[in-house]
C-alpha cells in the first residue's frame, strides 16, 4: 500500500475534492490577471511634443485643423511632423521627441526652408486619449528617453515571479500549503489595490515586484495542493485545468481593459475580482500528504474521516495502513528497534546525481524555458499584431481552454512525451511563420498566433505535471522517519494486544488452579 490508497478508499474526485478544487483554482484567476495586467497598464498611446501657448491652427500634409487631438490618432512616428501655430504667432514643427521653432516665417505653410531652432521635449507631451485615457505612461511621461522605464515593468515583474516561486515553494514545504495560500492570497489583494495608489514610478515597480512574488507563490503552491487532494485517475485533468483558470484571468484582463481606460481604476477592479476567495480560504484543510510527512497523524486521520463523511462513504482507512515499512518485519515480530538512520539532506545537486538524472534534469529545464518563453511571447505579443488588441488578447486566453482538453486526452492515450514534442514543434513553426507574414495581412498573423498559443499552452501545462511525476515528493518515496513512526504505531498496538493476551491467559490459569484446589478439599 502507499499513500495513494487514500483515493482508492475515499474517491479520486468526489464531492469534497471537487468543492475544494474549484475553490482553490478561483484564486488562480487572479494570478492570470496580475501576470497580464501590464499589457494595458503600460500602454503607450500616440503622442507629440507640446508647445508653449495655445494652438490655433494645425497642418498635417494637406490636412488642416485647430486641435492636435484631431490628428493624433493618425499621426505616425516616422512620418513628417505636425505644424502648429500658436495664439502668439509662433510656428512649431512637432515630432514625438523633438520640436523645432521656425524663425521668421513668411506665411503659414506646411513646407518651410528657413532656419529653425530645434530642442528636445522636456516632459511636455500631448497624448491621444481616444484609445487610452490614462496609463502610467501618460501620468509619468515614460516616453522618449524615459521609454525604457515603461519597458522595464514586465521584466521586473517576471523577476518577482522567479523569486516568488523559489521562496514560497520552499516555505510551503516547511509551514504547510494552506498557510502560504492564505498569505499569498491576502497579499495579492492588498498589493494589487496598493499598486493603484502608487505615488510615483518607483513605488509602482516595487509594489508590482512584490505582487509578482506572491502571485507566483500562490500559483506554485495551489498546483501542489490540488494534485495532493485528487487521485491519480483524474490528476492529469485537475492539474492541467489549473492553467485554465489562469487563462480565464487573461480574458478578464482583456474585457476590463476594453471597458476601463483609466489605469488605476482598471487595477482596482482587477485586484478585487477574486476577493471573495478571502472569505473562505481560511477554512481550507491541509493536505493528507503533508500531514503524514510531518508526523501529524491524528490530524490526518481526522481529515480522512471528514472527507469520507462528506463523500458519503464508510470510513475504514487508518493512517498506519497507508505506508508499509520496507524492513519492519523483525520489529513487528518483537525484535529490537534499530537506531534511527540519519536523514540525507537533499539539494539541487541531487538532480545531477547520475548521468541519466542529469540528462533528464537538463531536458526538463529546457522545456520549462522554451514553454515559458513561448507562452508569454504569444500572450503579450498578441496585442501588437494589428486589429483590435482587446479581442486579440481575449482570444489568446480563450484558445487555451480547448488546448487543455486536447492535451488531457492526448496524454491519457499517447503519453506525456508524445504529446509534448509535437506541441513544441507546432508552436515553433507558428512562431517562425509569423515573422514572414506581411504587415498588411493581419488576420493571418493573428491566426498563426492563436495556433502557436494553442500548441504552447499544451506543452506549458504539461510540463508542470511531468516535472511532478519525474521528481516525486518525499512522501511518495516513503520518507524514512514516516515509515519509522508508523512502524512504532503498529508495534505499540501489537505489544498492547500481546499484553492483553498474556493477562487473559494468566487470569484463566489462576481460575483453573483455584477450581482444582477446591475440588481437592472436597
Amino acid at each position: 500500500m502507499t499513500v495513494e490508497r487514500i483515493f482508492d478508499e475515499l474517491g479520486h474526485f468526489k464531492r469534497f475534492q471537487a468543492c475544494l478544487y474549484f475553490a482553490a483554482v478561483l484564486q488562480a484567476v487572479a494570478c492570470g490577471i496580475q501576470y497580464l495586467a501590464s499589457v494595458f497598464l503600460v500602454e503607450t498611446p500616440n503622442f507629440v511634443c507640446g508647445v508653449p501657448g495655445n494652438i490655433t491652427d494645425v497642418l498635417y500634409g494637406n490636412l488642416t485643423g485647430s486641435s492636435l487631438e484631431d490628428f493624433l490618432p493618425d499621426f505616425k512616428s516616422k512620418s513628417r511632423p505636425l505644424v502648429v501655430r500658436t495664439a502668439e504667432g509662433d510656428q512649431w514643427e512637432l515630432g514625438r521627441c523633438h520640436s523645432a521653432l521656425r524663425l521668421d516665417p513668411k506665411g503659414f505653410t506646411y513646407d518651410f526652408d528657413g532656419n529653425k531652432t530645434a530642442k528636445a521635449c522636456d516632459k511636455n507631451f500631448v497624448y491621444d486619449h481616444s484609445e487610452v485615457y490614462q496609463s502610467i505612461v501618460t501620468d509619468w511621461d515614460l516616453v522618449c528617453e524615459r521609454e525604457w522605464l515603461a519597458k522595464l515593468c514586465q521584466p521586473t515583474f517576471m523577476l518577482g515571479v522567479l523569486i516568488g516561486a523559489l521562496v514560497f515553494g520552499d516555505i510551503a514545504d516547511r509551514v504547510g500549503r494552506v498557510r502560504i495560500m492564505m498569505f499569498t492570497s491576502l497579499c495579492q489583494f492588498v498589493l494589487g489595490v496598493s499598486v493603484a495608489f502608487s505615488g510615483n514610478y518607483y513605488m509602482f515597480i516595487v509594489l508590482r515586484f512584490l505582487l509578482a512574488m506572491v502571485s507566483s507563490g500562490y500559483l506554485v503552491v495551489v498546483f501542489v495542493y490540488v494534485t495532493e487532494f485528487t487521485g491519480i485517475k483524474v490528476r492529469t485533468w485537475t492539474s492541467m485545468h489549473v492553467h485554465a483558470a489562469f487563462a480565464v484571468g487573461i480574458m478578464v484582463v482583456a474585457l476590463t481593459g476594453y471597458l476601463v481606460r483609466v489605469w488605476w481604476i482598471y487595477q482596482i477592479i482587477l485586484s478585487t475580482c477574486t476577493s471573495p476567495f478571502l472569505l473562505f480560504c481560511w477554512k481550507f484543510p491541509e493536505t493528507p500528504f503533508y500531514l503524514i510527512a510531518k508526523g501529524r497523524y491524528k490530524e490526518a486521520e481526522t481529515l480522512l474521516e471528514t472527507i469520507a463523511r462528506f463523500n458519503g462513504l464508510d470510513y475504514r482507512l487508518k493512517v498506519e495502513d497507508l505506508l508499509e515499512p520496507e524492513n519492519g518485519k523483525a520489529l513487528l515480530d518483537g525484535g529490537e528497534e534499530r537506531p534511527p538512520q540519519p536523514e540525507k539532506k537533499l539539494s539541487i545537486l541531487d538532480l545531477f546525481g547520475s548521468w541519466r538524472m542529469a540528462g533528464r534534469t537538463c531536458t526538463v529545464w529546457a522545456i520549462w524555458f522554451i514553454g515559458s518563453l513561448g507562452y508569454y511571447v504569444f500572450s503579450l505579443g498578441s496585442v501588437n499584431l494589428g486589429g483590435n488588441q482587446y479581442i486579440n488578447l481575449f482570444l489568446a486566453g480563450a484558445v487555451e481552454i480547448p488546448s487543455y482538453l486536447v492535451g488531457c486526452f492526448a496524454m491519457d492515450r499517447i503519453g506525456r512525451k508524445r504529446t509534448c514534442a509535437p506541441a513544441l514543434l507546432l508552436a515553433g513553426v507558428a512562431c517562425m511563420l509569423i515573422i514572414a507574414v506581411p504587415a498588411d495581412i493581419e488576420i493571418l498573423a493573428i491566426t498563426l498566433c492563436m495556433v502557436g498559443k494553442f500548441a504552447i499552452a499544451i506543452a506549458f501545462g504539461l510540463i508542470y505535471l511531468y516535472s511532478c511525476e519525474l521528481y516525486p515528493t518525499i512522501v511518495r518515496k516513503n520518507k524514512p522517519r514516516t515509515r519509522k513512526a508508523i512502524l512504532k504505531i503498529k508495534l505499540s498496538k501489537q505489544r498492547k494486544h500481546r499484553s492483553l493476551c498474556k493477562t487473559g491467559r494468566a487470569l484463566h490459569f489462576g481460575n483453573q488452579t483455584k477450581d482444582s484446589k477446591v475440588s481437592g478439599r472436597g
